[in-house]
């Protein structure tokens, strides 16, 4: 398994996204605006992230 993380921050607001663009943005661990949390590099993770890529910043 590899130790690799991918750190995401939520720079843009869920109001007025789709529903399950917003369960997307929990499922990733995002509470609030400028939350960031720490992610394991995983393909699953990476879709999940592309998916609403227009709301958050990544850093590897």
């Amino acid at each position: 398994m590899s130790d690799k993380k991918i750190k995401v921050t939520l720079v843009k607001s869920v109001i007025g996204t789709r529903k399950d663009h917003r369960a997307t943005v929990r499922g990733l661990g995002l509470r609030r605006l400028h939350h960031s949390v720490e992610l394991q590099d995983t393909p699953e993770i990476r879709g999940m992230i592309t998916k609403v890529a227009y709301l958050l910043k990544c850093e590897a």
